[in-house]
């Protein structure tokens, strides 16, 4: 999957366009949730060697936030996916949008933080 589809996947899905919130930087791209405004993917440009790889090529990747034992059992063992970049590594990944990660898997992680970010919905004795 590549940036153009992630985009789109989220667009889609749940009708949520990007926003690009760092000063001239029109490259690195935030999808938030519509009522608490946080963060369930961020979308960058960066070069490689960020990842640990041998390269000053830049790639297109994306963080998903994910429960710590989803990171533990991907980050490094699956292709196209590593410990964040630029983000807690204990509570966020990122993944390769050049293909090398099953378009399911991005699927799923994207779901996952998705759901994660969702703002906490109160019970009945906190309202």
């Amino acid at each position: 999957m590549d940036r153009k589809e992630l985009e789109n996947l989220i667009f889609d899905t749940y009708k949520i366009k990007g926003d690009n919130p760092f000063e001239e930087d029109f490259d690195t791209t935030v999808f938030r949730h519509v009522v608490s405004k946080k963060w369930f993917a961020l979308v960058m440009n960066i070069s490689k060697n960020k990842l640990g790889l041998n390269s000053e090529e830049k790639i297109d990747v994306v963080n998903f936030k994910c429960a710590p034992e989803v990171i533990e059992s991907l980050a490094g063992e699956e292709p196209g996916i590593y410990r964040a970049y630029h983000m807690n590594k204990m509570h966020w990944l990122t993944v390769a949008l050049d293909g090398s990660c099953d378009s399911d898997t991005v699927k799923w992680l994207l779901e996952i933080s998705y759901d994660l970010t969702m703002p906490k919905k109160k019970n009945k004795r906190e309202q």
